[in-house]
């Protein structure tokens, strides 16, 4: 999937059920192995480092604290440590840092990746010999160390062996969990850093939110001049004419064409406020209004509503222009026969996703979607928009509603 500038990056999509948990745990095996790999390695570098630094201390004068060469294997190895927790762990934080802040990395990462070797090698360890008594018991019937397998000591071993295998493995989400702060505190930008990356981020959402409401009021007033205003007009000069007919018959003609043309006014005026703010998302929620959608829409909308309770006020409101404007954009340019929308609650995130069987090839830079998008960056969400082209289209909000 894509993303769109005006968003968050989307995580990358985990697997769920047995087997997903079986690959997640598989996967941080492999990580946890490959990291006490490096670790050893990495401690080799720190004692090189630190004679270097130390002949830097004694003779150079402070000219340079860390050699060039020992700088440069430093940050490549902070760097392949971040692949590597982003491959097994699934960390994806952003990197800001020097030789300086790299070393420190390492000098943290390295016992805890020793740590994590040490804990799958009594691991290993104590799966091995579970085994082999486990075949002297009741294979071979050479048992080990004369121990037989009494129905007490076989209770005994599997309780003992239980509560050990469970904090082996306590051990190694916390070693991983230990992995993962020690690259955010040495590698991640620093809170000042963050501050100020959020305070860009701030004035940039309020910009977009103030251009998007402007773009708002744009549309409002060329819906009204386009259509409400050319109705009234000519409702007036009907009136005109009827008042200065002078044949009653004619005049009640006019005057019939008047009324017409008076209800097709209100129903415009009516159209035109339904679009700029439904009644229905005040009164009776989020999915009444999109219920509201669906019936007005040319295409056959599907609504796949899964929320228990009503989210906050502007994020249902926010989730009704990306239906609102998807629904829209489906039925006057994809050429679909079908849109499905799907509201989903993860967490404190909703997620509102809709699809269409059209053509593809969406502009997500286009004018409607990038206004939906800053409409939804202004709840600090993201827009997703995948059309390849031939279809199908998917436009997928994330909003936070906590």
């Amino acid at each position: 999937m894509t993303r769109s500038a005006d968003g968050p990056r989307p995580e990358t999509a985990v697997p769920t059920g047995r087997r997903g948990l079986a690959t997640r745990m598989a996967r941080a095996g492999v990580g946890l192995v490959l990291g006490t790999a490096t670790g050893a390695v990495e401690l080799v570098l720190l004692a090189v480092a630190a004679l270097f630094m130390a002949y830097a201390v004694a003779f150079s004068r402070g000219r340079r604290a860390v050699p060039g060469t020992v700088a440069d294997i430093a940050v490549a190895l902070s760097r392949m440590e971040r692949r590597r927790l982003g491959a097994f762990f699934g960390y994806a934080e952003e990197a800001a840092h020097g030789p300086l802040r790299a070393l420190a990395y390492l000098v943290l990462r390295a016992p805890v990746g020793l740590l994590g070797g040490a804990i799958l090698l009594l691991t290993g360890y104590g799966a091995a010999l579970l085994v082999s008594l486990a075949v002297s018991w009741w294979i071979t019937g050479d048992y080990m160390d004369g121990i037989r397998p009494e129905p007490w000591i076989v209770v005994y071993t599997a309780i003992v062996g239980t509560v050990l295998a469970f904090i082996a493995l306590q051990g190694l989400v916390g070693v991983v969990k230990l992995e993962k702060r020690v690259a955010r505190r040495c590698l991640g930008p620093s809170p000042l850093e963050e501050y100020e990356r959020r305070i860009a981020q701030l004035s940039v959402s309020r910009a977009e939110v103030v251009e998007a409401v402007d773009d708002e009021r744009r549309r409002i007033e060329r819906d009204l001049h386009d259509g409400v205003q050319q109705r009234l007009v000519a409702l007036g000069m009907l009136i005109g004419r009827a008042r200065r007919a002078g044949d009653e018959e004619r005049a009640r003609d006019l005057l019939r064409q008047a009324h017409e043309e008076s209800q097709r006014a209100l129903a415009e005026l009516r159209e035109v406020a339904w679009r700029v703010y439904p009644a229905a998302l005040d009164g009776e929620g989020l999915r009444a209004a999109l219920e509201t959608v669906a019936e007005r829409s040319p295409l056959p909308v599907a609504i796949d509503y899964g929320l228990a309770g009503r989210p906050p006020h502007a994020v249902e409101t926010a989730a009704y222009f990306v239906v609102c404007e998807a629904v829209t954009n489906a039925a006057k340019h994809s050429g679909a026969g079908r849109v499905t929308v799907t509201v989903a609650g993860h967490g404190r995130m909703i997620t509102v996703t809709i699809t269409d069987d059209g053509s593809g090839g969406a502009d997500a830079a286009g004018g409607g979607l990038a206004g939906l998008a800053r409409r939804v960056a202004a709840l600090d969400g993201g827009l997703t928009v995948t059309s390849p082209p031939g279809g199908p289209t998917e436009i997928r909000a994330e909003l936070p509603c906590g």
